[in-house]
This record gives C-alpha cells, sequence and structure tokens, in this order.
C-alpha cells in the first residue's frame, strides 16, 4: 500500500514533532501506551500497514528492552527492593520506571517509521526551504547527501568484488570489516568533494534561488495535523487524569 501523495512532507514531520513531544514530558507508562495505540490504530491510513511498520521497526524492538534493563537496574530506587548489587537495586519504583520507558521507546520511535516512510528527499528539501523557509544552500546540500546514501551498498558491493579478486577479501572478519569501513570513507570523501565542486559551479550554493516544484499544503494535511495534535492531547489527558502523569519521571 503507497502513502498517500497529497499529503506533504513537511506536514509528516510536523505531525512527529506533535505526537512525540509531549511524551518527553513525563515517564509513565499510560501516555506512551495510548500514543502508541492510536498510532498502530492510524498507520493504515496514512499508507502503513502493520506488516510493514513491523519489519521497520526491528531496531527499535531490540532498543526498547536494552532501556528498559538499565533502568530497571539504576533507576531510582523506590519502594520494596527486590535485588541489589554495587550501584544496581531493582526495586517496585525501577521496575516501572523500565516498563514506561520500554513503552516510551516504541511510541517514540514507532511514529518516525510510519510518518516517514516513503518519504521523497526532494520532496522533503522542497517543502523545508518553501514552506519552513530552512535556507536553500542547507537543504540543496542536505538532499544531494542523502541522494548518496543509496550509493553505499553498490560501493560496498563493488569493493568486496573487487578486494575478492585481487585476493585480499580473506584476512579475517574484524580486520577485512575495519578495512571495507576505511575504504567506503575514503570514497565517500572524495565523491562529497567532487560533488561539492559541480554543485558550485553550477550556482547551487545561492540563497537566491526558484523551485521548479510547489510545495503545496491542502486541507489534507491540516487534518493529519489536527488528528496529530488530537493524539498528543489524549496521551498526556488520559495520563493526567488517571494519576500516572509524572513529570520527568519524578
Amino acid at each position: 500500500m503507497k502513502t498517500p501523495p497529497t499529503l506533504n512532507p513537511v506536514t509528516r514531520i510536523l505531525g512527529l514533532l506533535i505526537v512525540t513531544t509531549p511524551l518527553l514530558l513525563s515517564v509513565d507508562i499510560v501516555s506512551a501506551g495510548v500514543s502508541l495505540a492510536w498510532t498502530l490504530l492510524l498507520a493504515p491510513l496514512l499508507g502503513v500497514d502493520l506488516r510493514t511498520v513491523a519489519r521497520r521497526s526491528v531496531p527499535i524492538l531490540v532498543a526498547a528492552p536494552l532501556s528498559g534493563i538499565s533502568m530497571a537496574l539504576y533507576g531510582r530506587p523506590e519502594g520494596r527492593e527486590y535485588a541489589s548489587f554495587l550501584f544496581a537495586h531493582i526495586t517496585d519504583n525501577s521496575l516501572s520506571l523500565a516498563m514506561a520507558i520500554m513503552v516510551r521507546v516504541l511510541a517514540v520511535g514507532i511514529p518516525v517509521v510510519v510518518l516517514t516512510a516513503q518519504v521523497d528527499p526532494t520532496d522533503l528539501g522542497d517543502g523545508v526551504a518553501q514552506r519552513l523557509k530552512l535556507p536553500p544552500r542547507f537543504v540543496v546540500g542536505a538532499v544531494a547527501g542523502v541522494r548518496l546514501l543509496s550509493l553505499f551498498r553498490r560501493d560496498w558491493e563493488a569493493m568486496a568484488r573487487a578486494r575478492r579478486a585481487r585476493g585480499i577479501a580473506d584476512r579475517g572478519r574484524v580486520r577485512h570489516g575495519m578495512s571495507m569501513a576505511f575504504g567506503l570513507l575514503v570514497l565517500a570523501l572524495r565523491r562529497g568533494s567532487a560533488l561539492a565542486t559541480a554543485m558550485e559551479a553550477r550556482g547551487f550554493g545561492s540563497n537566491q534561488r526558484t523551485w521548479a516544484r510547489e510545495s503545496i499544503m491542502t486541507r489534507i494535511d491540516a487534518v493529519v495535523l489536527a488528528v496529530c495534535f488530537g493524539v498528543a492531547a489524549c496521551s498526556i489527558g488520559v495520563s493526567v487524569a488517571t494519576g500516572a502523569f509524572r513529570f520527568l519521571g519524578a
């Protein structure tokens, strides 16, 4: 399922900030859980099915338990203590904070997957330059850099084949990986320098420029932003109403 073409990329970025920023105010499982539930419920309406969300959220699903473990061990000790070792104390409060942190990591990370899915870098550059009035020089450079990211995998594969043909590929995984990474860094610096010179010669460095495509925001963008405000207000409101709101974990 494809994302709606009428939704401006700037709307996605603003919506992401609206949904996730209030979650940074409170470390509680209620606000994060409500926001996460709304995100998963509304994801198909933005053209992102839950299977795609699960596949792209694997790094987030790995990071969430790791953050919870650290909070369970080193969170502020309060209530009943279950175990302790040196500076680590597992208590009721640390376990509560650990659960809240894990859900909050998901509630902050998964909206990134949903709202930034299939965003074209060029459309995003047009939007932030025309609608958010960011400096065109910075925007054009950032878009060019993002476009180059797609070449990294091909460069890696080409370097691996070249080294294998020269007989220097089988020297241990760690050593081979470090050598490949250094070679990729050198190649990226050379390509970036050549691209910067070419773009400067063609006038991309000017802050006074026109745009081939106009970035338009429609009523759909206004509706999406209103929904994002509603999700943020609902998550904080339910947390306050249930007494679970904990400002910065206090």
